[in-house]
């Protein structure tokens, strides 16, 4: 593999090789995940063009461009379009790979109690690694969100997802994307399950926003016992709400029962 060359330059023709017939799609998109994991595929490679790989996997045009369509959902494969266009070669972000995540999970007979309370383990479980590593950049994220919490909560505009980005951007804290992507991943089923439920009370009040406030400040003095009382009592709160709405599955809520 050449080491030269900007990225998109690469010749990486020579790597596809023909697939048996049965389940075509499915064994090109494996093929390609497993080029990639291995690195002889890297972001910002362009793939050949749909007519080279055909010709490469001996299969037709229309099962190239399904397997292209699974590999840009899944966040491996980005399509640009124009005379410099085609297919190449992405980093998918965390919060691709939540969403992904979070997809499956709505597919299972899991509560949002379940969900909630893997969230109790994992949240709380993090708290080490966020206040040994936070960097005053993570701190400064951190406390803009909160301020924007309070605004909105004040001008009646406040949304789940707000909640949602301020406690992954906790757990981006650890810098370990791995880490995010598992908190993007909780999070999105959670709050379906509680705007489908359509709690009439809003996820996070001003108590909510006064703990966000108090755990930064933990995460600052390095505290961790206090920013794990802080987190439990937040969590439960969101526990309690949860039992109230008869902890409805989720998979359930996705489809409107």
């Amino acid at each position: 593999m050449s080491s030269g060359g900007t990225p998109g330059d690469r010749n990486t023709a020579d790597l596809f090789g023909p697939v048996s017939v049965g389940r075509i799609s499915d064994v090109i998109v494996a093929q390609m995940q497993l080029l990639i994991r291995e690195g002889k595929l890297v972001p910002g490679d362009r793939l050949p063009s749909e007519r080279s790989l055909c010709e490469r996997f001996g299969v037709s045009r229309v099962t190239i461009r399904e397997a292209l369509r699974v590999l840009e959902a899944s966040g491996l494969v980005g399509i640009r379009v124009g005379a410099r266009g085609g297919a190449f070669v992405t980093q998918p972000s965390s919060e691709r790979v939540g969403e992904s995540l979070a997809n499956l999970m709505t597919l299972t007979p899991m509560t949002a109690g379940d969900v909630t309370e893997a969230r109790m383990v994992f949240e709380l479980g993090i708290l080490p690694l966020v206040v040994e590593r936070a960097t005053e950049e993570d701190i400064a994220d951190l406390r803009a969100l909160v301020e924007q919490g309070v605004s909105a909560l004040e001008s009646g505009s406040y949304t789940m997802a707000m909640s949602a980005a301020f406690h992954v951007r906790v757990a981006s804290s650890t810098h370990n994307p791995a880490i995010e992507m598992l908190v993007h991943s909780f999070h999105g089923p959670m709050l379906m399950s509680l705007q489908q439920a359509r709690v009439s009370a809003p996820l996070m009040g001003h108590l909510g926003a006064q703990e966000h406030f108090q755990l930064v400040e933990a995460i600052e003095q390095r505290n961790v016992d206090r920013a794990r009382a802080i987190m439990t009592r937040h969590l439960q709160r969101t526990a309690a709400r949860v039992a109230e709405n008869r902890d409805p599955s989720l998979a359930n809520l996705e489809s409107g029962h």
